[in-house]
């Protein structure tokens, strides 16, 4: 396969995991904030390194004038939170491994 075949082949699924609700997946650094939708809820996630585990904080509110919510929890590796929205507008997994730290948002997350 060419290289122009293999950047389009990608970019293709790129744009299709993005208008098809599939998941996203991002790696965060260490205070990094990363912005999160699900629906109507949004907010955003870091977390910090702690001696007992790295500890992740997640604020979400529903629209502008929704009380905002906070989620704190502090992960060994191999662990991960999941947050979902009732009207099953999206979840949200929170997962470590290793030194790595993970934040996946999608549609049909389960348990």
């Amino acid at each position: 396969m060419s290289i122009r075949s293999t950047a389009l082949a990608a970019f293709t699924l790129a744009a299709l995991a993005t208008t098809t609700g599939v998941a996203e997946a991002r790696g965060l650094r260490p205070i990094e904030a990363q912005s999160i939708h699900l629906g109507d809820v949004s907010g955003v996630a870091y977390y910090t390194v702690e001696p007992d585990g790295y500890r992740v904080v997640t604020t979400l509110a529903q629209g502008e004038t929704g009380t905002p919510v906070r989620f704190v929890w502090v992960l060994a590796p191999g662990q991960r939170a999941l947050l979902s929205t009732p009207n099953r507008a999206g979840a949200l997994e929170i997962s470590r491994t290793g030194d790595s730290v993970t934040v996946r948002t999608s549609p049909a997350l389960s348990n």
